[in-house]
């Protein structure tokens, strides 16, 4: 994490099992009656390690609950691509959702891949039913996301877009590659990992000790859902209450991306920040606050309070 290292207590840890996978479940804060708990998923290369520091923040007021997605952290690692498809991430979900709150919809937080798996949830109406609210931050719907990419290229006058998103991402062709990327987290990327995230964004991350394999098995989450949704994206509205929070500097994405965004979430709140990709790691108090204040805004009783009037100089609200 970034920052002084601190003491803190360790979230409580179950498992959640589905056909032949196990999803290790963290939990911080306690369940409290009425309320509807936050759910976060982490993307990749990561584990739900990364959510730490916005949990605990989100702790004193909410139940809140990460999970390590199928192939990272101490969750079950399939190896065939197939077993990353979303059909399977979408049962997972849903058979987190049971063991958390099988009575009510819990309020949904996506980072990266994380992201893009919580808009393929939200845009599918039997697990829409089960989320109260979604904030989204640096992962799109993939099939928003191709059709983007197709208005782009009907629209000559922003083909600069589309060759700019195309530079950001680069490295999704590269995962297409059957050996290639496991092959380099092997030899390299794992153990540098905490050297790029402090020469990419100055993050002072603290060692994952299953990054390598996180890496490794986490790139079949693109070979199993990139080819087939950016070929031929679906229309896929929401009618759940979404906050996009869009970090400026991301490296990976363009802010574009995000501008049709409208035309499928009509209850949409958008954030941007002048901060690169990975948000949680360097301003999880800052990331708390908004999940916080638009949870909070999610309900009729929800007062005020200055902590939640706060704006700070480098965001901008759309």
């Amino acid at each position: 994490m970034s920052g002084t290292a601190q003491t803190r207590a360790a979230p409580r840890v179950q498992t959640v099992s589905r056909g032949n996978v196990t999803l290790a479940l963290y939990a911080w804060g306690r369940p409290r009656r009425g309320q509807a708990p936050i759910l976060l998923i982490h993307g990749y290369p990561d584990n739900a390690h990364v959510w730490t520091a916005t949990a605990e923040a989100l702790a004193a007021n909410h139940a809140v609950y990460a999970y390590d997605v199928r192939g990272a952290g101490r969750s079950t690692r399939p190896t065939a691509t197939a077993d990353y498809r979303f059909s399977e991430l979408m049962a997972d979900l849903n058979a987190v959702i049971d063991t958390i709150s099988p009575d009510q919809p819990v309020h949904l937080v996506g980072h990266d891949w994380g992201s893009i798996q919580g808009w393929e949830a939200v845009c599918t109406p039997e697990l829409a039913v089960r989320i109260a609210s979604y904030t989204s931050i640096s992962g799109p719907s993939l099939d928003h996301a191709g059709d983007w990419m197709r208005r782009r290229l009907g629209t000559p006058a922003r083909w600069s877009q589309l060759v700019r998103q195309f530079g950001h991402s680069w490295y999704v062709m590269l995962f297409q590659l059957p050996a290639v990327a496991p092959a380099v987290w092997r030899l390299a990327l794992g153990r540098r990992w905490t050297g790029i995230l402090s020469n990419l964004e100055g993050i002072e991350a603290e060692p994952n000790p299953t990054q390598t394999e996180d890496g490794r098995y986490g790139v079949a989450l693109y070979r199993a859902n990139f080819p087939p949704k950016l070929a031929r994206p679906q229309p896929r509205p929401t009618g759940v209450p979404v906050q996009l929070i869009v970090p400026t500097q991301d490296p990976f994405m363009v802010n574009e991306i995000w501008d049709d965004l409208p035309m499928w979430v009509p209850n949409l709140t958008r954030r941007e920040i002048d901060a690169g990709h990975w948000l949680p790691l360097s301003d999880p108090a800052y990331l708390a606050d908004c999940i916080d204040t638009f949870v909070l805004c999610q309900s009729d009783t929800a007062a005020p309070t200055p902590a939640r009037r706060r704006r700070r100089t480098r965001e901008k609200t759309a």
